[in-house]
């Protein structure tokens, strides 16, 4: 017990810190970072610590975390992932050392993970369209009705069935969006294969942003569906430790042994009819190893851990894996989306301070003021 609630504070401070904190460098760690609380009293200051001393108070708590010796069991049927498991943590581990870039670390703990559970989901034989038929009407001008297809996933809205089947789960977390559309960009859908790629056929769901009520005029563009429309699971998984695995070898040098790696989830994730060079990657050099496998990242992991990548490709010694994220909107006022002006492109460039998004007000509020914004 005790070393599970290690881990699940581990786990929440890692989750805060890549949200209102600075990605973890040498050069950063005097930045500030989190209230380290470690005790229930109410008098325990909440003044933030430091970065190095946050990313040291994770590590302290993962430590600890890794001494829990329990195996992710099965219970009919459901797996048991609310509650932590020796897989889970040494999967947690994983993901911990790559966001430092440390690749030795990260892979020894991926195996780790791997040895203890490795099921995947075949989405030739484990994945289908649901049963239920959803129609929205359009009006262009005059009301067509189109039919959506979805995953069988998309079934049940509160009741947590089939996440606990869900064999690739090492902890159950979910990323969760109250407004139900995860809007895929152009760019992310041009990484599927849209004819052999059974991500692409069961997870982008075609027409979805009629569902989400653009129907008069319509417009037309796909969404992304896991569990019903709001949640896509982010906690530690077989395919995310497969693919660190295979990261962290190419990053090392082994790359044939990491697009190998790598191709084990594409067995699943592919058309078994599509043919062999389409199924499995391939690459002459290091550097377009590097590439495809963390193209196949992304494909895998839409969503829930881009945000995380990017903050630690723009803090390696790899200048390759860079990303400079924009988005384009409309001008506004305090009254409305200004739709009839040009719209207007933001980019957060690499080192940006806005990688750390700012703390709520009623946090420093609540702190009387101990608790600091960041600055920017």
């Amino acid at each position: 017990m005790e070393a599970e609630c290690y881990f699940i504070r581990a786990y929440s401070y890692y989750q805060l810190a890549n949200v209102y904190c600075l990605p973890f460098t040498e050069a950063n760690k005097d930045e500030l970072g989190l209230p380290l609380k470690e005790l229930t009293s109410f008098e325990e200051s909440v003044e933030r610590a430091t970065l190095g001393q946050t990313q040291a108070f994770i590590e302290a708590d993962l430590m600890e975390a890794l001494e829990l010796n329990s195996s992710l069991k099965l219970v009919n049927g459901k797996y048991r992932t609310w509650r932590a498991s020796t897989a889970a943590v040494n999967a947690f581990a994983a993901r911990y050392y790559l966001s430092l870039r440390d690749y030795e670390k990260a892979q020894t703990y991926a195996e780790k993970a791997l040895s203890e559970h490795d099921l995947l989901r075949d989405y030739n034989t484990g994945m289908r369209y649901s049963d239920i038929i959803s129609q929205v009407t359009i009006f262009n001008p005059d009301a067509t009705t189109v039919t959506l297809e979805y995953p069988y996933t998309h079934d049940n809205q509160t009741d947590p069935t089939d996440m606990l089947e869900w064999e690739e789960s090492y902890f159950l977390r979910y990323l969760n969006n109250p407004f139900w559309y995860y809007i895929p960009s152009q760019d992310l859908l041009d990484l599927y294969d849209h004819t052999y790629d059974l991500r692409y056929k069961y997870h982008m769901v075609e027409h979805y942003s009629y569902d989400r009520g653009a129907t008069n005029p319509p417009y037309d563009h796909p969404g992304y569906i896991f569990f019903f429309k709001d949640k896509i699971l982010n906690g530690p998984s077989v395919p995310e430790m497969l693919l660190i695995k295979a990261e962290c070898q190419i990053r090392q040098g082994s790359w044939q042994q990491g697009i190998q790696t790598a191709n084990q989830l594409r067995a699943v994730r592919m058309d078994v009819n599509a043919p062999a060079n389409v199924i499995n990657l391939s690459a002459a050099t290091q550097a377009e190893a590097l590439t495809k496998v963390l193209e196949e990242r992304r494909r895998e992991m839409p969503f829930t851990m881009r945000w995380y990548d990017v903050r630690r490709y723009n803090n390696n010694s790899e200048a390759s894996d860079d990303v400079v994220m924009t988005r384009t909107f409309y001008p506004y006022n305090a009254n409305a989306v200004l739709g009839n002006e040009t719209p207007v492109t933001y980019e957060l460039e690499k080192n940006s301070r806005r990688f750390a998004n700012p703390i709520p007000n009623t946090d420093i509020l609540s702190s009387n003021g101990v608790i600091k914004q960041n600055e920017y």
